[in-house]
């Protein structure tokens, strides 16, 4: 799970102060961890497209929430941007990843197929943009 090109966290220069993933006090993803040959997780990490992953506050206090966005296991989260979180904005797509997250194939191959060609999402970008001017 990374950033989109256009989230509001890449676009802005603001720096990023800290990101949390203990969304609740029961829920502790930050303790994931893979190990083993099979890369077994527990199934209770099962989350939903709207499970919220992480939350991300920058310096000016402006904060957001992370969601899923697809169904799946969740393998990790990326423990170096809690001590590093410019790595979201300067490497958002390699070293600052937010998540891995495991799905099953059949829903990865109709999302992936739903996805919009980058064309297509530049032109769905533009007309965000007139709509704010």
């Amino acid at each position: 799970i990374t950033l989109a090109e256009a989230h509001p966290l890449l676009q802005s220069k603001k720096k990023i102060t800290s990101i949390n993933y203990q969304i609740s006090a029961n829920c502790k993803k930050n303790q994931n961890k893979v190990s083993g040959k099979s890369k077994r997780v527990w199934k209770k990490n099962f989350l939903t497209e709207l499970a919220p992953l992480c939350r991300i506050k920058k310096k000016d206090g402006e904060e957001y929430t992370i969601y899923s966005c697809i169904r799946g296991r969740l393998i990790e989260v990326k423990k170096k941007i809690l001590s590093n979180p410019a790595l979201l904005q300067e490497k958002p797509s390699t070293e600052g990843y937010i998540a891995v997250k495991k799905t099953k194939f059949e829903e990865s191959k109709s999302i992936t197929q739903g996805l919009k060609k980058k064309k297509e999402y530049e032109e769905v970008l533009l007309k965000r943009l007139k709509k704010k001017t």
